[in-house]
C-alpha cells in the first residue's frame, strides 16, 4: 500500500473506489425489514393482535422473527461503515450540516403523522390509540424523548440516540481531522474505554462510549478503512477484536429479549451471534468483496425509502393493519400485516419524495448560510467593503 511523505496512507485504487456502494443500500432494507418482522409477526406480547397468536397462525415464521431485533444491530453496523464515509473530507459543520438535514425533516413528518393519527382515533374512539399530550409531543420533536423522560411517540426513537451520541464521537475527531492512522487510534481508544465503562459500571461512561453497540461501530468503520486503504493485518485485528467485544455483550440484549416459557421463553445467544455474523459477513461483501461492485439503481432507491420506512413501519403500520383487522376480519392476519408493510412502504417513497428531498435541501442550504453569517455592518460599509465567501453552502447526500 503506497504512503504518503507523512506515513499517512492513501486511498486505495480500483473500480470500487469512491463509488456508491448500492448493495450497502440494499442491506439497509434488509435490516429494517427485520425489524419489522420482528414487530409484526415476532412479537411476544400477549394478545397484541387481539385474539390472534402468532404462535398459532404462523409458528415457523414467528420463531425466526423473534430474533429480528438484530436488524438494530445491523442497522448500526452499516452505520459504522456509512457514516465513516460520509465524514471523510468534511468539516464538522459540513458534517453536522449533513446529518441534521438528513435525519429530521422525516421524522418530524412521522412524528406529526402519528399525532395525527392518534387524534383521529380519539374522535372515532378507536382502541389503538396512544395517550398524548403537548409536553410528549414537544419533547419527541426534539428526538430525544428518552432521556428527557417522555415516553416515545416514534417506538424506534430511541435507536436515533444511539446513533446521535456516534455522530458525536465522530464530530470530535473531525476537529482533529480524519486520516487511517487517527481512526485506528480512536477505534482501539473506543473499545478500551468500552471495556472500562462496563468493569466500572460507569452510566455516565458508558453514555459516551455506548458500550452496549460499540463493537459494531468499531467494526464497521474498520471495515471502510478496508474499502478505501485496502485489507491488512491491523484492520482485520481491529475489526476481530471489536466483533468479540460485541458478541460477547450480545448477551445482555438476548437476556432482555427472553420471555416466560409460556410465550416463548428465551432466545439462543448461539443463534443471535449466528445470524449477526451472517450480517457482519453481507456488509464486507458489499464493502470489500465483490458485491462492492455492484450498481443496480433499485438497491440506491431501496436504501432511501429505509429511513422514513423504519420510522413509519410500526408507529404507522401496525395500527393499520390492527384497523384492518377489525373492519375487514375476513381478509386475516397475514394479509393485513402484508398490506399494512406495503402501505408503510409507499408512504415511505411519498415522504422521501414530498419530504426529505425537498426539505433536505432547503434544510442544508440554510444551515451552511446560518453557520457562516454575514456581518450586519459589512452591509453598511458600501460596496468596496469586505466580504465573507460562501464556501461549503452545499453539503451532498
Amino acid at each position: 500500500m503506497p504512503e504518503g511523505r507523512k506515513g499517512e496512507r492513501k486511498p486505495a485504487s480500483g473500480p470500487a473506489a469512491g463509488a456508491r456502494l448500492a448493495a450497502v443500500d440494499g442491506l439497509r432494507l434488509v435490516a429494517a425489514l427485520a425489524v419489522a418482522a420482528f414487530h409484526y409477526v415476532g412479537t411476544t406480547t400477549p394478545h397484541f393482535w387481539g385474539e390472534h397468536d402468532p404462535r398459532q397462525f404462523a409458528p415457523a415464521l414467528h420463531e425466526i422473527s423473534r430474533y429480528g431485533w438484530l436488524g438494530v444491530e445491523f442497522f448500526f453496523l452499516i452505520s459504522g461503515f456509512v457514516i465513516c464515509m460520509s465524514c471523510w473530507g468534511r468539516t464538522p459543520v459540513q458534517f453536522a450540516v449533513s446529518r441534521i438535514s438528513r435525519l429530521f425533516p422525516s421524522y418530524w413528518c412521522a412524528v406529526f403523522m402519528v399525532v395525527g393519527l392518534v387524534l383521529t382515533a380519539r374522535l372515532v374512539r378507536f382502541q389503538a390509540a396512544t395517550p398524548i399530550d403537548p409536553r410528549t409531543i414537544l419533547g419527541n420533536l426534539t428526538m430525544v424523548p428518552g432521556p428527557l423522560g417522555l415516553r416515545l411517540i416514534e417506538g424506534v426513537a430511541w435507536t436515533l440516540w444511539v446513533e446521535a451520541r456516534f455522530y458525536l464521537l465522530m464530530a470530535v475527531m473531525l476537529f482533529f481531522g480524519l486520516t487511517y492512522r487517527r481512526m485506528i487510534a480512536f477505534c482501539g481508544a473506543w473499545l478500551t474505554l468500552a471495556v472500562v465503562a462496563r468493569e466500572l459500571d460507569s452510566a455516565v461512561l458508558d453514555e459516551f462510549t455506548i458500550s452496549q453497540y460499540a463493537g459494531l461501530f468499531v467494526t464497521g468503520i474498520a471495515l471502510y478503512l478496508m474499502h478505501r486503504f485496502g485489507q491488512n493485518l491491523v484492520l482485520w485485528l481491529l475489526a476481530g477484536f471489536a466483533w468479540c467485544y460485541q458478541l460477547t455483550v450480545l448477551n445482555d440484549r438476548v437476556t432482555a429479549h427472553a420471555v416466560p416459557p409460556s410465550e416463548g421463553g428465551a432466545l439462543s445467544w448461539t443463534v443471535c451471534a449466528a445470524v449477526l455474523t451472517v450480517f457482519l459477513a453481507l456488509l464486507a461483501l458489499a464493502g470489500v468483496g465483490p458485491l462492492a461492485r455492484c450498481r443496480h439503481r433499485w438497491l440506491v432507491t431501496a436504501g432511501a425509502l429505509t429511513y422514513p420506512f423504519y420510522l413509519v413501519h410500526q408507529s404507522i403500520g401496525i395500527p393499520v393493519a390492527k384497523g384492518l383487522l377489525q373492519k375487514v376480519p375476513a381478509l386475516g392476519v397475514l394479509p393485513s400485516m402484508a398490506v399494512a408493510v406495503a402501505f408503510a412502504l409507499l408512504l415511505s417513497a411519498v415522504i422521501y419524495r414530498m419530504v426529505d428531498r425537498p426539505l433536505g435541501r432547503v434544510m442544508r442550504r440554510q444551515l451552511m448560510r446560518g453557520m457562516s453569517p454575514r456581518s450586519r455592518s459589512a452591509g453598511s460599509e458600501g460596496r468596496h467593503a469586505p466580504t465573507i465567501g460562501r464556501q461549503g453552502t452545499e453539503v451532498g447526500q
